[in-house]
């Protein structure tokens, strides 16, 4: 459009663009076309797509959007290329997954792997830097499944689809407590381990009659908390 060519506020271009009123019907065929398009495109890349995404599955739905938003509403647009882009999405995804299931190497690569965050009461430092996830937001996990120290946690894995898989211990052991600095009077109503100290950092428990002076032995950090052996409820 020219600049002589606006005019602001016009009713017609407002709200429907440079295009003629007949625009519409097309606009309506093309909108059914590309609905249907992306049913196929999900049904022949499996049962997956309908399901959490992987990090694969997400690139090919948000490819499969970017190719049909242009062409359904731009008249100068034709439907073949969305149609080609979508086909080789859908081989693409397809080859995928036949791989993943041929070649262990091949799935890590394309689809990442599991990574263990809690081991036995203790973080994963380096799992939680690999998959970029901060101490704060990995006890607010842990909290929203009403877990209260990391004694209670005998594995957390972090799946290749993002979700987390909490396993818990089948006698809940001494642990960092999981309840912010800040909720002093719930941190008080928590059992403490007698002589039972846990690092702030990772959760290494450390038998003492007092604060260790040293570093923890697992992550050099020199902050300690005294252990939770029980939460404030089942006291």
């Amino acid at each position: 459009m020219k600049p002589e060519d606006f005019h602001l506020f016009e009713p017609l271009r407002f709200f429907l663009g440079d295009v003629p009123w007949s625009f519409l019907l097309e606009t309506f065929l093309r909108g059914i076309f590309f609905y249907f398009l992306l049913l196929v495109s999900m049904r022949l890349m499996g049962k997956r797509m309908g399901a959490q995404l992987s990090r694969n599955e997400m690139a090919a739905l948000s490819s499969l959007a970017a190719a049909i938003g242009v062409p359904i509403q731009a008249p100068d647009r034709g439907l073949v290329p969305p149609l080609v882009i979508a086909v080789v999405i859908v081989l693409g995804q397809r080859y995928i997954a036949a791989r993943t299931l041929k070649s262990k190497k091949f799935e890590q690569a394309t689809q990442d792997d599991i990574a263990m965050l809690v081991e036995d009461g203790r973080l994963n430092l380096d799992a939680m830097e690999e998959v970029v996830l901060p101490q704060e937001r990995l006890f607010a996990k842990l909290r929203s499944e009403s877990i209260e120290h990391l004694g209670q946690v005998k594995r957390l894995y972090m799946e290749a689809n993002g979700k987390f898989t909490l396993l818990l211990q089948d006698l809940p052991q001494p642990g960092l407590t999981l309840i912010p600095d800040w909720d002093e009077e719930y941190l008080q109503e928590q059992k403490r381990s007698p002589d039972t100290f846990a690092c702030r950092r990772c959760g290494q428990l450390e038998r003492s009659p007092q604060e260790p002076a040293h570093a923890c032995p697992r992550c050099q950090h020199h902050r300690w908390a005294a252990a939770v052996t029980e939460a404030a409820a089942q006291q």
